[in-house]
């Protein structure tokens, strides 16, 4: 296991990985990073206004971990996630708050711009 993830993690309670594809793209100055939960990458959300495409060429990254992610994000001038799992760790780490989310059918979406 790379990592385990959770502030509530006994000593002895072993999780599995909660994996989410992150990717990094770096241009001039800004560092994007796109990030979405495993499961959902390929898929094509319904909900809002229009499809919106969880693409393999923009999401899929490298495998990582909740925390990996989280840390990823952490050092990014821009942030695009999607996925249950990820937007509510960026939330319990303070990177987003609930008002900034919109929900594609019940899948949330959020985005983070450093200026």
């Amino acid at each position: 296991m790379r990592c385990l993830w959770g502030p509530e993690l006994h000593r002895w309670e072993v999780r599995p990985l909660e994996e989410v594809y992150v990717n990094t793209i770096r241009q001039g100055r800004d560092l994007l990073v796109a990030v979405c939960d495993a499961e959902i990458l390929g898929m094509t959300l319904k909900g809002g206004r229009t499809p919106f495409e969880v693409s393999e060429r923009f999401y899929k990254g490298t495998l990582c971990c909740l925390t990996e992610a989280i840390e990823a994000m952490g050092k990014a001038t821009i942030v695009n996630m999607v996925g249950v799992r990820i937007v509510k760790a960026a939330i319990e780490y303070n990177l987003v708050q609930e008002a900034g989310i919109i929900y594609l059918g019940d899948v949330p979406h959020a985005q983070i711009v450093h200026l």
